[in-house]
Formats: C-alpha cells, sequence, structure tokens
C-alpha cells in the first residue's frame, strides 16, 4: 500500500499525485499554504485524503503561529482554517476534518491554554484522525468484500484507492480486500476519467502495483462494456453523501449508474460515514465544485479544441440513491432506503 501522506518532525511528507504515474514524488514541507494548494490543484485529493491533509494543515498553522504570533496565536488559526476551508467545495471531509480540529482549538482558547499546549492536542488530534482513516478503510474494504464473487469482472470510475485515502481505500479497498485476503480473482475495468485521467494516471497505476488485472477504457466505452456482458458489478467512492443516499462523486459517475440500471448490473457506493454530511437532505443541496475550463480544452499542455470555443468543468455530478444497490461503510452494508439508517449511524458516529 501507498504512503500517501505522514507528519514527521513538525513536517508533512506527501506523495504529489500530479505527477504519477511516470513519477513518484514525494514534497516535504512545513508551510500550511503548500498544503492548501496542493488540495485545491489536486496534488492531494480523495475525499479522505483531503481530510486527513486539511487536519495536518491546522497543525502546520499552529506551528507557524506559535514561532511567528504567539500574541495572536488563535486569531491566525482562523485564517488558517479559513485558508483551508476554501480549496474544495465538494468533498465534505475537508470540512469535517476541520471542524474537527476546530473544536480542539476553540476548546483550548476558551480553557485559556497557553499556544503550546494547544499546538500539542491538535498534532495529537491530527494524528489520530489519519489513524481512524486507516482502520475505517480497512473496515470498509472488509464488509465490502463480502459482495464481491471470484472471477467477477468489475468497473471502477475516478481514483477510489490508497492513493485517495491513509490505506487500502474504499472502492479499491474492497478490491484489494477481496484479493489479497479472500484469495478471489478478478478483473478490473477502470474509466479513464476524463478531463484530468485519474482512472487512466492514478486506478490503473495503483492497481498495477498491487498485481490486480486491470483493463482501462475511456468513459464513453462503459455503455458498450455493460452490453457486451463485461460488467458484473460497479463500485465507486464518493466525496459527499446526503442523507437520503445521494451521491457526489467524480463527474461521469451518475451516467454509470444509469446505464448500470438498465443493463440490471449492481452499483455499489463505499465510503466512511465522514463522507455522510447530516445537513444535507438530498442531492440537490450538495455544493458541485466547478473547475477552470482549460482543464477540458486541454490534455495535459497541448491544447485539443479550437481557440474561442467555450468549456463547461463540473468536478462532480450526483447519482440519485435510487440508482445505487447498497452504500459500503465502516458500519457495515447499508441497503435502501438509506435515510433512516444514515441518520442513525451519523448520530451514533457524531457521539462516539
Amino acid at each position: 500500500m501507498f504512503k500517501t501522506i505522514e507528519w514527521e518532525n513538525d513536517r508533512i511528507i506527501f506523495l504529489d499525485q500530479k505527477r504519477l504515474p511516470l513519477e513518484e514524488k514525494y514534497v516535504e514541507t512545513d508551510d500550511y499554504r503548500v498544503i492548501a494548494e496542493a488540495i485545491q490543484s489536486l496534488r492531494l485529493r480523495g475525499a479522505p485524503l483531503i481530510g486527513v491533509s486539511a487536519a495536518f494543515g491546522i497543525c502546520l498553522g499552529a506551528i507557524e503561529g506559535l514561532r511567528n504570533h504567539p500574541d495572536h496565536y488563535y486569531q491566525f488559526l482562523e485564517s488558517v482554517d479559513q485558508s483551508l476551508r476554501i480549496t474544495r467545495p465538494t468533498a465534505v471531509n475537508l470540512f469535517w476534518a476541520l471542524n474537527r480540529m476546530k473544536e480542539v482549538w476553540k476548546d483550548a482558547e476558551e480553557q485559556r491554554l497557553v499556544p503550546e499546549r494547544c499546538t500539542e492536542r491538535l498534532i495529537q488530534e491530527a494524528m489520530l484522525i489519519h489513524e481512524e482513516d486507516s482502520r475505517i478503510n480497512q473496515q470498509i474494504s472488509q464488509h465490502g468484500a463480502r459482495l464481491i464473487e471470484n472471477h467477477n469482472k468489475i468497473l471502477t470510475h475516478c481514483n477510489a484507492g490508497a492513493l485517495a485515502c491513509s490505506a487500502w481505500g474504499t472502492a479499491l479497498g474492497v478490491i484489494y480486500w477481496a484479493v489479497a485476503q479472500e484469495g478471489k480473482s478478478v478483473v478490473v475495468y477502470a474509466d479513464e476519467t476524463r478531463p484530468l485521467l485519474q482512472g487512466a494516471r492514478l486506478t490503473a497505476f495503483e492497481l498495477l502495483k498491487n498485481d490486480i488485472p486491470v483493463t482501462l477504457i475511456t468513459d464513453n466505452m462503459a455503455g458498450y462494456l455493460m452490453a457486451k456482458g463485461q460488467v458484473d458489478k460497479i463500485i465507486v467512492g464518493a466525496d459527499r453523501i446526503a442523507l437520503n443516499g445521494d451521491t457526489a462523486n467524480k463527474i461521469g459517475t451518475y451516467s454509470l449508474a444509469v446505464l448500470a440500471s438498465y443493463h440490471k448490473i449492481p452499483f455499489y457506493v463505499a465510503a466512511p460515514l465522514s463522507t455522510v454530511d447530516e445537513h444535507l437532505l438530498s442531492g440537490n443541496d450538495i455544493p458541485i465544485e466547478e473547475r477552470k475550463p482549460e482543464e477540458v480544452l486541454h490534455l495535459y499542455q497541448e491544447r485539443t479544441a479550437p481557440i474561442g470555443v467555450e468549456a463547461w468543468n463540473p468536478a462532480f455530478d450526483v447519482t440519485p440513491n435510487q440508482l445505487i444497490r447498497a452504500i459500503i461503510t465502516e458500519k457495515g452494508i447499508l441497503y435502501p432506503p438509506f435515510e433512516r439508517k444514515l441518520a442513525q449511524l451519523k448520530q451514533a458516529d457524531i457521539h462516539a
């Protein structure tokens, strides 16, 4: 499994995912601004990993505040929090982690703790978030593997593996567990995932690294692949899940779910409970990030569209709960109707 991010000697070391698959380059920094930029630019990406990265980013900000702004330490933390909070609007794990860290430093402020003590508490909390993410992803993987049968042909979209988390992954974690722990044989099809090719660059790379057979297809081949009987199951991750089970994931996921419904192929979502937004009743209220049109107009540095044409670039779409066969969480596999079950599990998770 990949080590996507580590905390070492008051610095963050992370794998720059924009350089994959041709170069495995790790970045080391003590500046929270580098982490904010890395999240925004997708050098750090994947909903669970974004949350972990933001938590560690707060720690870097706390150390800087302790060093350079001791008299305005807590005000400085507020500005650090805001800088990280505006990086990506759709992945709720970002806000979940930042809110959790904010509870720590707000409590310390109320107790009038010295900055040194607050910083220690923040680092402890971020380390705990990191450890929990690894354990939770393993639990998701173990539960989801029960859905995989020997010789299944599985289609996935974008990247929801160890690269998107602290370890194992969500959708790919399910596959890893089925293969590595249960000895099942599978074949995986990975959508290319335009416009940034996370499937081609990351998922295919990660599966090959783990000796799992993978065939890459362009996004518009998926329907034909299903019609040919070459897909038994579809498993994807999630960036935000509403209480009714509506799920935001990488753009193109909704199309897959519609095609899966037509071809009577089970469509599964794998995600931690931290991805469930208890404040949203349906997917209609999920904010959808729109990125620069240049990502559509260019393939890497080369322009592929005529000068003057406009482009629309939503990074995510929303799959209605009616198209989802089950949601795989660390607490088990949830089947429709989702609303009451997700609400109960989310409340239990909050009060745990």
